[in-house]
This record gives structure tokens, C-alpha cells and sequence, in this order.
């Protein structure tokens, strides 16, 4: 006798083994060039369309929880799926692998730029990868503003954001905090303004992609987290839980911060990077370009670790590197280490600030996610949210507006507006904005060549 159909045993759901996922993290951590675009870009690719581990709307949800949090969005996200995957191990396996490479890479390539930079062939390759930096700053702005900028009230709040930073001088934590008042105001009173911001947001980075993208809705393999899937348990809210996390989150904190005050004193360099970056970590909105225009402004003016140009070298440095291009906070705390050893070797001193500030840079990042991610998980759309975070968006754009004013003025006119124009910067920087932008090249092989073309003009003039 045959059974019915609709009493046959429902088919076990589809599992992603931890082994599995761990070698796409490590993979990831590899392949992850591009910036957030292109990293969330990649993830997007691998989960949803390839691997199918989670549906695109849990995805892009999980997105916007990480772009309303300071701090590098890509890193977060892939904290986000691995935690939902994975529990809070999957979470930290994702997120560690996506930065480790980064860090490896990176570091020595600061050594070699604080060791060698006056080499004539390292100098040359670094001339040819500051304009192309310029280039990517510009066309962020460009990107982020045709996102954020969809109304009056948005144009404003940049405007005054750019004049808040660049001739008012005002701490960027400042310029959000008000801008995020603006648009939690703006949600309230007129809600239409700021939806159409919102619902822009919702169509950014990986949902750009996917916008693209041909959704096979008879797809044989099922998704492993999809629309309807029920919450497992370790995702729903427990303010147990939370609280054990908020401690040991605190103590994962504190303990490094207690050695290093042992090691080199309470107001010596490293403890004042210890805590610099921390708060940079909690207040730094609007991803790497925002993160760094804060950090310029203060590293490079009354502390005075580095200088400007050196922090475009940095940024340079990082597009070519994989991992989050808010890395290039690991460079700037080698450089002041470096440059201020205080007792120590220059190399020691300056592998302690990079790795003291990695550490502060990205341990928020998984406490953020860990505590805010089952809240979020159950929360579908909040108008106050919404609004909030199309305010800070759009003051996000003023602020990287002033970060490429600032490098390129630093790039271009070396020895200031009186000092004449670095004709080969300018060139090679408006070729490079035109293959990014008009041309959507890939951003490592515009750097890449550009500091080919810097290399061969050092080689060939010298």
C-alpha cells in the first residue's frame, strides 16, 4: 500500500557542518580585496547565491543592523552569519579569520614602508599609490552621496558636516551624534523624507549585487537560514546571557589594557593608543573613510604621531592588502609607535601599536553583534531607527568630502597652493577616477598599477 504524500516525514533541514564553515571563513579572509563593497559583494556571492546558507532577505537584514553600528560593516556582517550559524564560536571564527591575514600582511608591509620608505624604488611605488587613493576617496564620496543625498534635508546635514570638520574643526563623535538627532527628528515629523533615504540604504552594497542578480526560485538545494526559518535558540534575546557577555566582553577589555599600562606606564604611548582607538571604535560611524577622517584629524594635529602623507601611505597600503580597509588604523598605530619609541626599538615599539591597535579596533565589533543580534533577529523595521540612520548617513558624506580635500591637497600640492601643482599626481589621480568610476575597475588593480606606473617613473627619471 502506498503512503500518502502528506504523511511522509517531512525531510530533515538542510545543516552547515562548523568544519565546512570554517574553511570558507578562512578562505574568505584571503580573497576579501575590494573594501566593503566589494567584501560584502564576495559574501553575498558565497551565502546566498553559491552556498545558499542564508536567504537573501535574512541577509541583507542582517546588513543593515551592521551599517547602523560603528566600525568596519563587512567584519561584522560576516560575525552576524557566522554567529547565526555557528552560535557565538561561529561568530568568532568569522570574524577572526576575516581580519588575521590582514594583519599579517600589513604588518609587514609597515615595516618595510617605516624601514625603507626613502628607498629610491619603495618611494616610487608609494608616489603612484597616493593619487589612486585620492581616486578612491572621490569616488566614495560619489557612491555614498548618490545613496545617502535623496532629499534637501540630507544635502544639508552634509553641508554642515563638511564645514562642521573642515573649517570649524568640531570632533566627528560630535558631528554624528548630531546628525543622528536630525534625522531621528526628521523621522518623526516628516517620515516620508527620510524613508526614501532608508529604503536607499537598504539597496547599498551587497544589495546592489544582488539587484543584479537572477533569483532561481526552483532551486533544488534549500537555503540553510531562509525567510521562514525558525529562530534557534541561541538567537532569541536572554538578558542573562547579555549581561555575561557585557562582563566578559569588559574583561577581554580590561586585562590587555592592565598589561600594557604595566608594561610601558599609564600615559605612556601605547596606553594612550590603547584607549584613543578604543573610543575611535565606539564612535566612528559611516565605515573606513569616516573612521579615518576622525583618526587624521587627531593623530595628526595635537598628538602629531604621523603626518598626512604618511596616512595616505597607510590607506595606500591598505587597499592592497585583503581584510577590512579599516586596517589602515593598524598602519597609523605602527607609524606612531615607530615614530615615537619611547625606550624602545622603533620595530618593537611600533608591532605593539599595530597589534594594541587591531585589538581595540575589532573587539567591539564581535560584542556588538553578540548583544545586538538577537534583538535585531526579532525586530523587523523601526521608523526611528530608520531616521537616525539616514542622518548620520548623509553626514557621513560631508565628512569623507573633507578626508579628500584633505589628502588631496596633501597629494597634489605637496608644498602647499604657493608650491605648484604635482602634474603627475594630478594625471595619474584623474585616470585613476576614471577607470573606478566610469569604467568600475577592480580598486586592488588600480592601485596595483598605480604603483607600477610610480615605480617605473622613479626608475626611468632618476
Amino acid at each position: 500500500m502506498k503512503s500518502n504524500p502528506s504523511e511522509e516525514a517531512a525531510p530533515m533541514p538542510r545543516t552547515v557542518s562548523f568544519r565546512e564553515a570554517l574553511r570558507f571563513w578562512v578562505k574568505l579572509g584571503f580573497i576579501s580585496f575590494g573594501g566593503p563593497a566589494g567584501q560584502i559583494a564576495i559574501m553575498h556571492r558565497e551565502l546566498v547565491e553559491r552556498r545558499r546558507w542564508i536567504s537573501e532577505d535574512r541577509f541583507l537584514h542582517a546588513l543593515n543592523y551592521c551599517m547602523l553600528l560603528p566600525g568596519p560593516e563587512a567584519t561584522q556582517l560576516a560575525i552576524y552569519v557566522g554567529w547565526l550559524l555557528h552560535r557565538g564560536w561561529g561568530g568568532l571564527v568569522a570574524g577572526a579569520f576575516f581580519v588575521i591575514p590582514s594583519i599579517l600582511v600589513l604588518l609587514l608591509l609597515s615595516y618595510i614602508y617605516a624601514a625603507y620608505g626613502n628607498v629610491q624604488a619603495v618611494a616610487g611605488v608609494l608616489s603612484g599609490f597616493k593619487p589612486v587613493v585620492i581616486a578612491i576617496v572621490v569616488e566614495a564620496v560619489l557612491k555614498i552621496g548618490s545613496r545617502a543625498l535623496k532629499g534637501r534635508t540630507h544635502f544639508i546635514i552634509a553641508a554642515l558636516a563638511f564645514i562642521s570638520i573642515y573649517f570649524l574643526h568640531v570632533p566627528f563623535p560630535l558631528i554624528i551624534l548630531a546628525a543622528g538627532v536630525i534625522g531621528l527628528v526628521g523621522a518623526r515629523l516628516r517620515p516620508e523624507t527620510f524613508a526614501v533615504s532608508e529604503s536607499s540604504k537598504r539597496k547599498s552594497e551587497a544589495a546592489r549585487v544582488a539587484d543584479k542578480a537572477e533569483r532561481d526560485k526552483a532551486e533544488s538545494v534549500p537555503t540553510v537560514i531562509d525567510d521562514n526559518a525558525k529562530p534557534p535558540p541561541h538567537t532569541l534575546p536572554s538578558r542573562k546571557r547579555d549581561l555575561r557577555v557585557f562582563a566578559f566582553g569588559l574583561l577581554l577589555w580590561a586585562l590587555p589594557f592592565a598589561l600594557v599600562v604595566i608594561w610601558r606606564g599609564y600615559r605612556s604611548l601605547h596606553a594612550e593608543e590603547y584607549l584613543f582607538f578604543t573610543k575611535a571604535a565606539l564612535v566612528t560611524f559611516g565605515g573606513a573613510y569616516a573612521v579615518l577622517a576622525y583618526v587624521t584629524q587627531a593623530v595628526t594635529g595635537a598628538r602629531g604621531w604621523l603626518t598626512h602623507a604618511q596616512a595616505v601611505d597607510g590607506l595606500a597600503l591598505a587597499e592592497t592588502t585583503p581584510g577590512p580597509l579599516i586596517m589602515v588604523l593598524q598602519f597609523i598605530g605602527f607609524m606612531a609607535g615607530w615614530n615615537n619609541p619611547q625606550g624602545l626599538s622603533p620595530t618593537l615599539s611600533g608591532i605593539a601599536g599595530a597589534l594594541i591597535t587591531t585589538y581595540t579596533t575589532f573587539l567591539p565589533c564581535f560584542f556588538f553583534i553578540f548583544i545586538g543580534a538577537p534583538y535585531i533577529e526579532v525586530l523587523r523595521g523601526n521608523r526611528n531607527l530608520s531616521g537616525a540612520l539616514a542622518g548620520i548617513t548623509a553626514a557621513v558624506v560631508g565628512v569623507i568630502l573633507n578626508l579628500a580635500l584633505v589628502f588631496g591637497a596633501t597629494v597634489i600640492w605637496p608644498h602647499g597652493l604657493s608650491g605648484g601643482i604635482n602634474w603627475f599626481a594630478a594625471l595619474l589621480g584623474l585616470l585613476s577616477f576614471i577607470a573606478l568610476y566610469r569604467f568600475r575597475a577592480d580598486v586592488l588593480w588600480v592601485v596595483l598599477s598605480g604603483g607600477l606606473i610610480g615605480l617605473a617613473r622613479a626608475l626611468l627619471f632618476s
